[in-house]
């Protein structure tokens, strides 16, 4: 009788907004976060409340040197002795992270990171920091990603989005809302260049062009509180989803965890025994 490998990730976003930013995504076995950009605490009691159980993180990858993706790198590293992935260009340019801290490893785009059945795999972004990388995390195939503050799709996002069983999608916001909003004007331009944010618009076209049939879950992220409205983003993809489930992450808490689930793939009797 042939033997058949479990393919599902667990996913969460423990907060996703300019005031911070954490994403949980693991199996049984381990899990990886990205980003920390709450407290060590906040993240500890939104996993409490979750079911989720620190002991089986293994890592923490960060995307870019922005306070709201690393305010709680330091105590959470050090507290879980947690390495820390981050490029050499993000440590150097980080002026709220310690550069002594032990548990910084250097990442590289395209270098591939395992834990377990876990791959992760960083790859450029547009955005207006030093070296920000975006994330794919597989197991056998399916992939989650986590794609926000991105100013523009470009061609390492646009490929592996076409990988993707479930994403992490930045929809920052509302293109008139901006324009007719409070922000100054050169913030406002900042937020709409092609190293800003993404829009509900530039979102839901990538989703629309690029995304792949097997695609299950979006996970609507990084919603300004002042420049978009969330149920307009969330009417606005779920009107074209076909099929495909629409959730809003949360600025101000976690969002339940998410089963991501691919098709079994027939394993050996070496893999099985091993």
């Amino acid at each position: 009788m042939p033997l058949f490998r479990s393919m599902k990730l667990f996913v969460t976003a423990l907060n996703s907004g300019s005031n911070g930013n954490c994403y949980y995504i693991g199996n049984n076995d381990d899990a990886v976060l990205v980003d920390a950009g709450i407290s060590c605490r906040e993240i500890e009691r939104r996993m409490a409340r979750l079911g989720l159980d620190m002991q089986k993180v293994r890592a923490l990858f960060i995307s870019h040197e922005h306070a709201d993706h690393v305010r709680g790198v330091k105590v959470l590293s050090k507290k879980y002795k947690l390495p820390v992935y981050i490029t050499p260009g993000t440590l150097n340019n980080a002026r709220y992270l310690d550069p002594t801290n032990p548990f910084f490893v250097k990442m590289h785009s395209y270098s591939s990171i395992k834990y377990g059945d876990l791959e992760v795999i960083a790859f450029p972004k547009l955005h207006d920091a030093r070296d920000p990388q975006s994330f794919i995390i597989r197991q056998h195939g399916l992939c989650v990603g986590v794609f926000t503050d991105i100013g523009a799709p470009c061609e390492h996002v646009i490929e592996n989005f076409k990988h993707c069983h479930a994403i992490f999608l930045e929809a920052n916001y509302d293109t008139k809302m901006l324009e007719t909003g409070r922000y100054p004007y050169y913030l406002k331009r900042r937020i709409s260049s092609e190293k800003g944010h993404l829009s509900n618009e530039q979102a839901l076209e990538l989703f629309l062009e690029h995304r792949p049939p097997f695609m299950s879950h979006v996970f609507l992220s990084h919603i300004s509180a002042d420049n978009n409205d969330r149920e307009m983003a969330y009417n606005l993809f779920n009107s074209q989803s076909d099929g495909v489930k629409i959730v809003l992450t949360s600025r101000s808490s976690e969002i339940p965890v998410y089963e991501i689930l691919g098709e079994q793939t027939e394993i050996g009797v070496s893999e099985a025994v091993g």
